[in-house]
């Protein structure tokens, strides 16, 4: 069951309606770029029945989940202002993060490269020697960056075999900054003095959560759009970059400006560009929310799976953020963008990879739900990173901007997405 936007107005008859700033999509990118916009002349199509995009937040049985695992990091104070001034401040959760990986049957602390003194001792050994005699080169590919960076052994034991399963691809096809700030460095420094003084100081160390789920944080932003410039079930069929005309499965509207927060590929095909997909590659993630009759005794809030035995690359508790007394679980398994997916043989598959990492023993499955985000995360590869370029300067010739992770077919954060929104509003203007 959904959240209930009863009370957000549909508009109707609104064919060949002049719009100066027409919005496509009701993610956070696109609900803040009409936050931030000064100006009343702006509509937002949405072809879903809820605004929020990846967002969304389902209550079910007693259970409060996500459509995946979104947990918020604000660097930028304003942004952070911006945001709480319409949330209730007594559900906002404010947790230092007990991330963990799953490692040969023991949980290590998060990032690897950091605590490489909690495997056994040769195999610290391993990745100490090999860290200090890292190989010296120009990497010309993720693969061989995290190779310079961490040595053969860090890089064999967790960080090739997770990004594999992260991104069901061969690494040497993603570019150097694939994860950007994403992925936590380390020296030989830091990690002697963590074997003394553990400690977790990396962009995220800390992490704000809503008691009532990651969709807080998309009504904040709904509170300063108009209810009558938000149109759900309107999906786009066309666009015509020419006469600037957008066609729904409604109406026809014709615009100055277009703000698309769609990926980045769906938006080409409106225009009528003929591209090879292959040539945008992507990873889709499959998402079970798994409700169990009883707690558990793990104290983590996620835990990284590096292992091929283990069909997940990441498991997140719930309960142990919103301190429920039930486990609430949510699980992530990589797939390529063109996979079919088996639903009920992944379910079953994901409930025996549990038992085989006891987090679940003699728990009862009592509610569960599933989303396939498709895409999850872009591929950042050479040859899309020139097509991405090529095509989106056209765009942005004819007043299209492509904006957000999917639309910007980058890999970032919400408040990421909520700061181009607002850069942009400011641009245009």
């Amino acid at each position: 069951m959904f959240i209930n936007y009863s009370k957000v107005i549909f508009k109707k008859n609104m064919a060949n309606k002049n719009i100066k700033y027409l919005i496509i999509g009701s993610g956070i990118s696109g609900l803040s770029f009409a936050n931030f916009i000064k100006s009343k002349d702006y509509l937002i199509l949405e072809r879903d029945s809820e605004p929020g995009g990846y967002c969304k937040t389902i209550k079910q049985d007693g259970f409060t989940w996500d459509y995946a695992g979104h947990f918020f990091h604000f660097r930028n104070t304003k942004i952070k202002d911006y945001i709480f001034k319409n949330i209730d401040q007594t559900n906002i959760l404010k947790i230092r993060k007990n991330a963990k990986i799953y490692y040969k049957d023991r949980y290590i602390n998060y990032p690897f490269q950091k605590n490489i003194h909690e495997l056994p001792q040769n195999e610290f050994i391993d990745c100490l020697y090999d860290l200090f005699f890292k190989p010296n080169f120009k990497p010309r590919n993720f693969k061989e960056m995290v190779l310079t960076k961490f040595g053969k052994s860090i890089c064999e034991k967790f960080l090739f075999p997770y990004n594999e399963k992260l991104y069901s691809k061969n690494l040497n096809d993603l570019n150097i900054n694939a994860m950007d700030r994403f992925s936590p460095d380390v020296n030989l420094k830091e990690i002697i003095r963590n074997m003394k003084m553990p400690e977790e100081n990396s962009y995220n160390s800390f992490f704000i959560y809503s008691r009532k789920g990651a969709i807080d944080f998309v009504n904040s932003l709904l509170k300063n759009v108009d209810k009558n410039k938000l149109i759900l079930g309107e999906e786009v069929k066309s666009i015509d970059l020419n006469n600037k005309i957008a066609k729904t499965n409604k109406n026809i509207y014709k615009y100055q400006y277009l703000i698309s927060s769609i990926p980045f590929i769906n938006l080409l095909s409106l225009t009528e560009h003929s591209f090879n997909k292959k040539d945008f590659p992507y990873t889709k993630v499959l998402v079970f929310n798994l409700g169990f009759d009883e707690k558990t005794d793990l104290k983590i809030h996620w835990a990284y799976f590096s292992e091929k035995k283990f069909c997940f690359y990441r498991v997140g508790f719930y309960n142990n953020i919103l301190k429920e007394k039930k486990m609430s679980l949510y699980v992530e398994l990589g797939f390529s963008f063109d996979d079919d997916i088996d639903v009920d043989y992944w379910l079953n598959k994901v409930l025996r990879d549990l038992k085989k990492a006891s987090i679940i023993q003699d728990h009862k499955l009592i509610s569960h739900h599933f989303i396939i985000m498709d895409p999850a995360y872009v591929h950042i590869a050479k040859k899309s990173n020139v097509l991405f370029k090529k095509n989106n300067y056209r765009l942005i010739t004819n007043n299209v901007y492509s904006i957000g992770r999917y639309g910007g077919w980058k890999y970032c954060s919400i408040e990421d997405n909520i700061i181009e929104g607002k850069k942009l509003a400011q641009i245009i203007i």
